[in-house]
């Protein structure tokens, strides 16, 4: 599992392009929307999910201001119930504690066994927001970057229409 300092160095080896921001630690994205931030680009929630049996997992990339109605959104995937998933089952499946989670986490995700959704109005946005797998700093990534990150692990995106 890669910590934020391998990660960054995967990113810089990627040629990948981006701006970092230091803060207070942050559990939530409304105490992420309380830190005075330079930076642009949409500031995303990023929610692990499971099914009701734990066969699947999923990080849902949304607008951080957007709800979630998690009924809609399984019936959407053809699956069970759709609930937060543990931290154990965070940790264990993309090396993150809560309040850390990322789409970059993905990166730790080697196996391939998180299914990646994003709200379409996310793949949308010039430019995201992301903690690089802690939770006192954000990056702003461009999307194009955002995709060659995607491509260099091996995920693909499935893109869901969010509320």
């Amino acid at each position: 599992m890669m910590d934020s300092a391998a990660l960054f160095q995967f990113l810089d080896q990627l040629g990948i392009h981006y701006v970092r921001h230091g803060h207070v630690a942050v559990y939530t994205s409304e105490q992420l929307r309380q830190v005075e931030s330079p930076l642009s680009g949409i500031s995303t929630k990023n929610l692990f999910l499971r099914d009701k049996k734990g066969t699947r997992h999923f990080l849902l990339i949304l607008d951080d201001t957007k709800t979630l109605d998690l009924k809609a959104l399984a019936s959407k995937l053809g699956t069970t119930t759709l609930s937060l998933g543990s931290a154990e089952r965070l940790k264990a499946r993309l090396g993150v504690e809560p309040g850390s989670v990322s789409l970059l986490a993905l990166v730790n995700d080697a196996e391939h066994k998180v299914e990646v959704l994003m709200d379409r109005g996310v793949w949308q946005a010039e430019a995201l927001q992301c903690h690089p797998l802690i939770n006192t700093a954000s990056l702003q990534i461009s999307l194009a970057d955002v995709k060659r990150f995607f491509e260099a692990t091996g995920h693909a995106v499935r893109l869901v229409d969010i509320g």
